[in-house]
């Protein structure tokens, strides 16, 4: 068996934004045919998350928790970012990657705030609790 990796080599840090960013693609696809915020998905980042660094053989500890919870971070991110862009992007007859590229930092952050109701914010928590603690 071979020795465990090293936390934040290339190979791991790649998997794991891989790994984020297909699980945004699919919360953003699922959100969008459901017309809702779907931020249980979170909770799916996270199980991603832990499965990947489970996959790469990281060393257990505070470092591979680490790399889950940023990992389920990146993803949360992301996915919102998507959906705003997309549901502005919508109304302004622009595609939705032509929206992602548009969209200020101010103004996602907003919409994104005003998307976002306690129980997407629990949902999102309870997410990277899980990734954290799964991580390790």
């Amino acid at each position: 068996m071979p020795p465990p990796r090293n936390a934040w080599s290339a190979f791991a840090l790649g998997w794991l934004l891989l790994g984020s960013l297909g699980v945004a693609a699919a919360w953003v696809l699922l959100a969008m045919a459901l017309n809702a915020q779907c931020s249980w998905m979170a909770l799916v980042a996270a199980v991603d998350a832990a499965l990947i660094v489970r996959l790469l053989r990281l060393r257990p500890g505070a470092a591979r928790a680490l790399a889950g919870l940023l990992s389920t971070a990146l993803a949360v991110a992301a996915a919102n970012w998507a959906l705003v862009a997309a549901w502005l992007g919508g109304h302004m007859g622009l595609l939705p990657w032509e929206s992602m590229l548009k969209l200020g930092n101010g103004l996602a952050w907003l919409l994104v705030r005003l998307s976002n109701g306690p129980t997407d914010l629990a949902w999102i928590a309870a997410g990277l609790v899980v990734a954290a603690i799964a991580s390790r």
